[in-house]
C-alpha cells in the first residue's frame, strides 16, 4: 500500500532524475517518498523562486526534464517569476506544489490556479484515484509543448493510503512536424531556388535549431550554398565550421560582421524567432534581403519574413539541401564564382575591440576584463547568465563550444536576480564542466539567498564573475542619462568577496587584469581540492555595451 504522494514520487522518477526544491507543509510528504523510494537525486535550494530557476538551467544546459518543488501559499507564490520566466522562454519542467485542501481555502491559501494561469502556466492537480497517471499527464504536456507545468497535490490528499502504484505508460512524445504538406514542400522549392540563384546567401540559426538537432544538417546547407552564418545568443556553436561564422546577430555582434550580415541577398533564419535585440530594432538586414524562416510557429514571427516553412528544423533544411542540385544546374554563373563565405574572413570580423585595463573613472574597463577572462576560463565551461546590462560581456567575449553551455535565464522575462541559482541547475546537468555564473551586483544581490546552494552544488567546478559597477547599469544607461534622479539606481558597492567567503567560497576582489590570474592557477588544480572561485569585478559605469547604446538610441 502507498499514499498519493508515494504515487506522484514514484511516477516522476520514472522520467526525471533530478529534484529541486525547498520542504514546507505541502510538499513534505512527497519529498519523503521521493528520498525513500526512488533513485531520483535532490537539491536543496534557499529559496523558492530558485527551486524553479535550477530546474529551469537543468534542462537549458542539459535538454533534460528536471523538477522543482514547493509548498503551497507563500512558497508558491515566491515561484512566480521565475515560472513566467520558464514559460516566457518555452522550458519544459514540472513543479510539484502542495495545495489547499479539497475541502476549500484556509486563510493563507490563494487561488494558485489563477495565479499559474496568469503567467501562461497550466495546473494538473493530482486527486484520490490518479496519483501516478495525472502525474505522467503532467510531464507528457511539458515535453510535448515544451512549457513549463505546475503539478498541485491538495494538503488532504497528500498522505491518503490508496494502494499499490500502478502501471502507468509513460509519457508520449510528439512526433517532429514533417514538411509534408504540399505549399510546405512547395515553399522548400522556392527556398532552394533563392538560395541557388543568391550571391550572398547566410543562415541565422537560433536555440530551436539546437532543440531539433539540426547541427549538421545546419553545416551541409551552408557548405552547399557556400552561405556564411551567424546565430542568436542562444545558438552559439550550432554551425560546424566556424571559420565561416559570424558570431552573434544582433547588439552582440561586431560592428564587421553586422556589416556582412546586412550585405546577404538572402537570409535563412532556422529556429529563431528575431526578436528585438536580434534584428537590431529592424535594422538587420538591408532592405532588399530576401528573408525566409524555418520554425514550428503557426506563422512568421516577424514582419520581415517573406516566406516561411512551417517545420521541424532538421527535416526541412535536409529537404531543402535534397532540392538543391536542381536548382544549381539552372544557375551556372553561381558556380562559376567563389562562394561568399570564401571571400570573408568571418573570424576577424566578429572579433570585439578590446577597451583598456581602467576607464577614466580608474575602475576596470569590462570589456578587457571580459576579455581577459575569455582567455582564462576552463575551456569545458558552462555559462549560465543573470539578466542585466553586463549580459554583452559574456555574449561578446567568452566562446561557447554549444548552444546548451550558455544559459541566459531572466532574459526572455526581463528579469534580474535569477542567476545564482541557475548554478545548481546546471552543475547537476553537466557533472563533468565547469560552470561560470555571469551577474551584476543588483541580480546578485536580490538572489543572495541560492549564494549558498551554489558553492554547495558546484563546489570546485564553479566560478561566479560579478560585474560590480554599485548601479543598476541599465537604468543609469536608459534613464539617468535622460537626466532622470539617479539615487533609485545606485547601490553601496557591495563586497562579493566576502559574501562568497561567507559561504564557503574563496573571495577576490579585482581591480586589476593582474588579479584575474588566480583563475589560471585555479585551473590548474584538481576540481575536488579547489574552491568555489567569486571574482568580484570592480568595473567602471562608464563602458556602455553596443546592445544597450542600440535600446538608448531606440528610446531616444
Amino acid at each position: 500500500m502507498a499514499i498519493v504522494s508515494t504515487h506522484v514520487a514514484r511516477a516522476l522518477a520514472q522520467h526525471v532524475h533530478d529534484v529541486f526544491g525547498l520542504m514546507g507543509n505541502g510538499n513534505a510528504y512527497f519529498l519523503d517518498a521521493l528520498l525513500r523510494e526512488t533513485d531520483a537525486t535532490y537539491t536543496a535550494v534557499r529559496h523558492e523562486a530558485g527551486a524553479v530557476v535550477a530546474a529551469d538551467a537543468h534542462f537549458r544546459t542539459s535538454g533534460r526534464l528536471a523538477a522543482a518543488t514547493t509548498t503551497y501559499g507563500a512558497g508558491f507564490t515566491n515561484t512566480l517569476t521565475a515560472l513566467a520566466e520558464a514559460a516566457q522562454a518555452r522550458i519544459p519542467l514540472v513543479l510539484v506544489v502542495g495545495d489547499e485542501p479539497t475541502s476549500g481555502p484556509r486563510p493563507w491559501d490563494v487561488d494558485q490556479i489563477a495565479l499559474s494561469s496568469a503567467v501562461g502556466v497550466r495546473t494538473y492537480t493530482v486527486g484520490r484515484i490518479d496519483a501516478a497517471a495525472a502525474t505522467v499527464t503532467a510531464i507528457e504536456h511539458a515535453l510535448s509543448y515544451r512549457v513549463p507545468v505546475v503539478l498541485a497535490i491538495p494538503y488532504d490528499v497528500a498522505r491518503l493510503d490508496i494502494g499499490s502504484v500502478p502501471e502507468v505508460p509513460g509519457p508520449g512524445r510528439p512526433e517532429p512536424l514533417a514538411p509534408r504538406a504540399d505549399f510546405t514542400r512547395a515553399a522548400i522549392a522556392r527556398l532552394a531556388q533563392d538560395l541557388s540563384g543568391a550571391e550572398r546567401p547566410l543562415l541565422l540559426a537560433g536555440r530551436g535549431a539546437w532543440l531539433s538537432g539540426a547541427g549538421e544538417a545546419l553545416g551541409e546547407l551552408a557548405a552547399a550554398t557556400g552561405a556564411l552564418t551567424t546565430t542568436t545568443a542562444l545558438g552559439r556553436g550550432i554551425f560546424p565550421e566556424d571559420r565561416y561564422d559570424l558570431g552573434v546577430a544582433g547588439g552582440f555582434g561586431a560592428p564587421g560582421a553586422m556589416e556582412r550580415v546586412r550585405e546577404a541577398d538572402v537570409a535563412l533564419v532556422v529556429g529563431a524567432d528575431l526578436n528585438q535585440f536580434t534584428m537590431r530594432f529592424g535594422e538587420l538586414f538591408q532592405p532588399d534581403t530576401t528573408v525566409w524562416q524555418v520554425d514550428t510557429a503557426p506563422a512568421a514571427t516577424h514582419a520581415r519574413v517573406g516566406g516561411f516553412v512551417r517545420a521541424d528544423a532538421r527535416l526541412s533544411l535536409e529537404a531543402i539541401t535534397r532540392a538543391l542540385p536542381r536548382h544549381q544546374e539552372q544557375n551556372p554563373a553561381r558556380r562559376a564564382t567563389p562562394p561568399w563565405r570564401e571571400t570573408v574572413d568571418a573570424p576577424a570580423l566578429r572579433t570585439h575591440a578590446v577597451g583598456p585595463e581602467l576607464a577614466e573613472d580608474g575602475r576596470l574597463d569590462p570589456r578587457a576584463a571580459a576579455a581577459r577572462l575569455g582567455e582564462l576560463l576552463p575551456e569545458d565551461r558552462v555559462v549560465v547568465s543573470d539578466g542585466g546590462h553586463f549580459i554583452a560581456w559574456a555574449n561578446m567575449y567568452w566562446p561557447i563550444a554549444d548552444p546548451h553551455r550558455m544559459a541566459m535565464v531572466g532574459t526572455a522575462f526581463q528579469s534580474i536576480g535569477l542567476g545564482w541559482p541557475s548554478v545548481p541547475g546546471a552543475a547537476r546537468a553537466n557533472p563533468d564542466s565547469t560552470v561560470v555564473l555571469t551577474t551584476g551586483d543588483g541580480g546578485g544581490a536580490m538572489a543572495l539567498a541560492d549564494l549558498e546552494s551554489a558553492v554547495r552544488s558546484a563546489g570546485g567546478r564553479g566560478i561566479a564573475v560579478v560585474w560590480n559597477d554599485a548601479a543598476y547599469g541599465a537604468e543609469v544607461n536608459l534613464y539617468g542619462l535622460k537626466g532622470l534622479v539617479r539615487e533609485p539606481m545606485l547601490i553601496p558597492e557591495i563586497d562579493f568577496a566576502a559574501l562568497g567567503a561567507a559561504a564557503g567560497a574563496e573571495g577576490i576582489v579585482v581591480r586589476s587584469l593582474a588579479d584575474l590570474d588566480r583563475v589560471s592557477s585555479w585551473a590548474a588544480e584538481a576540481p575536488e581540492q579547489r574552491p568555489f572561485l567569486v571574482l568580484d569585478l570592480r568595473i567602471s559605469g562608464t563602458v556602455i555595451a553596443p546592445y544597450q547604446e542600440e535600446v538608448i538610441r531606440v528610446n531616444s
